[in-house]
């Protein structure tokens, strides 16, 4: 009996840990090539804009939809002549008849103010939590409103916008990076 135990024993071990090993190596790999995951948005800032809110207070990331090309560029210029904080300008995956306007709710300022220089637009809630306006236009752009109203009455006086300053980041000394310094000890 301790004959076979030796006999087969080595080998049954070595194929154990090799099966360990590959199963090791498989799951490094998926774990290599998987996308990081996606990167949480800041929420938003109760911040008190008084009576008004101003196209200079929203910020608005616009996407291209369409086959148009340069189409959000376009809009985005316009955009930021009118007064607004222009985050982004880019193109989406999804496909955009008519123009789209993407926020929180319908019923947010922000959003409101956003759809009221667009032509032809509707909007779709997402609940989103960092406070800013998507603009997505696509092959039946309507065009811009050339009379839209640059600030919108706000009862409350407050809305939820981005936060006026970035999120702080770790400083050299709290990421453990910083250089040391001598100091002179009498």
């Amino acid at each position: 009996m301790h004959r076979y135990v030796r006999l087969f024993g080595t080998p049954i071990t070595l194929l154990v840990l090799l099966g360990v090993l590959f199963y090791g190596a498989w799951w490094g790999y998926q774990n290599v090539i998987k996308p990081p995951p996606a990167r949480v948005p800041d929420p938003c800032v109760t911040q008190s804009v008084g009576s008004q809110l101003k196209t200079s207070q929203v910020t608005v990331k616009v996407y291209n939809g369409g086959s148009k090309t340069g189409l959000a560029g376009t809009v985005g210029a316009q955009l930021k002549a009118a007064g607004f904080k222009v985050a982004y300008i880019g193109n989406t995956d999804e496909r955009i008849a008519k123009t789209l306007v993407v926020g929180a709710t319908a019923e947010n300022p922000e959003v409101k103010l956003t759809l009221g220089f667009f032509k032809d637009a509707s909007v779709r809630a997402d609940q989103r939590s960092d406070g800013t306006v998507e603009v997505l236009v696509g092959r039946d752009f309507g065009g811009m409103n050339p009379k839209a109203a640059r600030t919108m009455a706000v009862p409350s006086g407050a809305v939820c916008l981005p936060s006026p300053t970035p999120s702080p980041t770790p400083s050299a000394a709290a990421a453990g990076t910083a250089k040391p310094t001598a100091t002179k000890t009498s």
